[in-house]
């Protein structure tokens, strides 16, 4: 076997052995059904923070621990309506929760009668989310002089909570405090919660304002995927923490409940990030915070904590702090602009994975592509010119050096002929030859080797990104984050029924169009070279097109047409090239002289050409 053939066949069966390994490793998630949330499964058992502990004293908030579905759950405590253009729900006055939350701009399915995406529900419902503020007490008041998930706030101003039309929550606890709660919003998904301590008594108090999220439950949507992170999501000074979900209640444990805590962090976040949506609570970056994150075994629930420093309020004043809660979805420029904003580093709040400085950039490209074309299946293929345009220069490289080797295969037989059995002398022969006709024989390596980690980033960027999400190509492909939802079974989306879920045996038969012309492209390319002669080889080249299009027949759309486009691109320019090195690819005649599925085809009658024969 010569080395060019060596080369070839190791770089097939490494990019065969890792794409199959990502696979096994990491499949395709299957579908879930989207839950609307009407089952109570949970009660209320939040820890409230103390001023000078990790954790406070758990305190049972009576809010719809029978609730039957989600709209008794909602009407279990006075509420206050909140409307903008792109959310709607409700602020609960019993806590003064931030618990009813939906976002119109996306629905559970592409469906156009699909429910919209239900983020924040209260107490008392299936996957129960709420954010709640409070005052740790401190010197010189009580823990029950202080508003609590119990609480029972009075609307004091505003009627519906909107981007100009803030509300404001009070509540006297008739020791000579009074506390009051302004909460804004703004066009996107932006809460500030603005909090106030009027000391009317004789004697000066401490209080520790404070903030927590949470979640009762991991979410019964949670992908469970390894490539997605899921769960705990901060920032401390420029340095990214997550803990998904499973691995909170395996935290250190603190006065009995497992919590991670970050103290003195400045320009610090934290929250609970899923797939597309999360919840961040974003304390004000010029102080040191202390930022915790939470699991309590008895109530199930997962919480994060923003305990701001300690304020000490003398008689006669009044304490004003600011907080912002995130609560929406993980909108690539909306994340942009708070950033610019002055949340550090919050596009990091998206999971760009171990290759970030793959994925960031090539989510940009792919983005801005998408903006300027309209159509994310075209920007996709659109990415896929620019990145092999990147890439021709090693591209032409590595073509003329195919081109030159197939030159010197002549000689290269001669040299195996007069070297006999002598390993050395020949290993020694072909590496004069290599020398002296200028010829790299790795070079038809490297282009294989660096598609692999652009087509992970590529794959890593099509699952985690939100702009992937019920991205339109055209006719039947209408979320190119999904599996190519066309087969034989419905005749290729011609007929009115879905294609078999995805992970099922029926899924792995019937594939798809995409699918299909990746196969038929890969096969293609293939024959732009002769088989080679070794009967093994010819046997695994012959069926890898085949493999990969059943192996990737359950991958996001998305990635499928970039490998189509990429297959496509690359038989152009190795053609190209080919011909102009002088050599002319005999691909008709590759296809009938070589092997088919590991069977040799009978050649045509008047085919009297070799393999490759063609060349000026």
């Amino acid at each position: 076997m010569d080395d060019q053939n060596k080369n070839l066949i190791f770089a097939t069966v490494l990019s065969f052995i890792v794409i199959l390994g990502w696979f096994l490793l990491f499949p395709p998630p299957e579908a879930t059904t989207p839950v609307d949330g009407t089952t109570a499964t949970a009660t209320d058992g939040i820890t409230t923070p103390d001023a000078t502990a990790p954790a406070g004293t758990t305190t049972a908030a009576p809010v719809a621990d029978d609730a039957e579905n989600r709209s008794e759950a909602l009407e279990a405590a006075p509420r206050i309506p909140v409307e903008t253009a792109r959310v709607t729900g409700s602020i609960s006055l019993l806590g003064g929760r931030i618990d009813d939350l939906m976002l119109k701009d996306y629905r559970t399915t592409i469906e156009d009668d699909a429910p919209i995406v239900t983020l924040l529900s209260p107490a008392g419902t299936e996957d129960a989310y709420y954010a709640l503020y409070g005052w740790a007490a401190g010197a010189g008041i009580a823990p029950e002089q202080v508003p609590g998930p119990n609480t029972l706030w009075t609307l004091a101003d505003g009627e519906t909570l909107g981007v100009d039309t803030p509300v404001t929550l009070t509540w006297d606890n008739g020791a000579g405090q009074v506390f009051s709660r302004v909460i804004s919003i703004d066009e996107n998904y932006m809460f500030k919660v603005d909090q106030s301590v009027e000391n009317t008594s004789e004697t000066s108090i401490s209080l520790a304002p404070y903030g927590l999220i949470a979640r009762h439950g991991i979410p019964t949507d949670a992908q469970n995927f390894f490539i997605l992170h899921e769960g705990m999501v901060a920032m401390n000074n420029g340095e990214l923490i997550e803990t998904a979900w499973d691995d909170i209640p395996d935290l250190d444990p603190a006065n009995g409940i497992p919590s991670e805590r970050i103290d003195g962090a400045t320009n610090g976040w934290i929250g609970f990030t899923g797939h597309y949506f999360m919840t961040n609570l974003i304390p004000d970056p010029a102080q040191a915070s202390r930022l915790t994150v939470k699991y309590l075994p008895n109530t199930e629930i997962f919480q994060t904590e923003a305990v701001l420093p300690t304020q000490t309020i003398a008689s006669g004043q009044t304490a004003t702090v600011s907080t912002q809660l995130f609560a929406g979805a993980k909108e690539w420029e909306t994340l942009q602009t708070y950033e610019a904003q002055g949340v550090y580093k919050f596009i990091d709040s998206i999971d760009w994975g171990w290759f970030f400085f793959l994925t960031k950039p090539i989510f940009w490209v792919l983005h801005h592509l998408n903006i300027l074309i309209g159509n994310m299946g075209v920007a996709i293929i659109g990415l896929t010119l620019l990145i092999k345009a990147v890439l021709f220069p090693l591209a032409y490289k590595s073509y003329v050096s195919m081109a030159k080797m197939k030159e010197l295969q002549p000689q290269m037989e001669k040299l195996k002929k007069d070297a006999g059995d002598d390993r050395q002398k020949l290993q020694q022969g072909m590496m004069e030859l290599y020398k002296r006709e200028k010829v790299n024989p790795a070079a038809g390596c490297l282009p294989i080797i660096l598609q692999i980690p652009i087509f992970f980033s590529l794959y890593k960027v099509i699952f985690v990104t939100l702009e992937l999400r019920h991205a339109p190509f055209f006719g039947p492909f209408q979320d190119l984050s999904a599996p190519d939802p066309t087969s034989i079974y419905n005749f290729y989306g011609l007929l009115p029924w879905g294609a078999p879920d995805p992970g099922s045996i029926l899924a792995l038969v019937f594939i798809g169009i995409l699918p299909l012309l990746l196969g038929v492209s890969m096969f293609i390319q293939q024959k732009l070279n002769p088989a080679p002669t070794d009967p093994t080889q010819q046997m695994i080249f012959a069926w890898m097109p085949w493999v990969f299009m059943f192996m990737l027949g359950g991958f996001a759309s998305g990635l499928v047409v970039y490998w189509i486009a990429n297959n496509t691109i690359t038989f152009t320019q190795q053609y190209l090239i080919m011909r102009s090195q002088g050599y002319k690819p005999d691909i008709l005649g590759n296809i009938r002289g070589g092997k088919m599925f590991g069977k040799k085809s009978k050649p045509a009658a008047n085919d009297t050409k070799t393999p490759g024969e063609g060349k000026k």
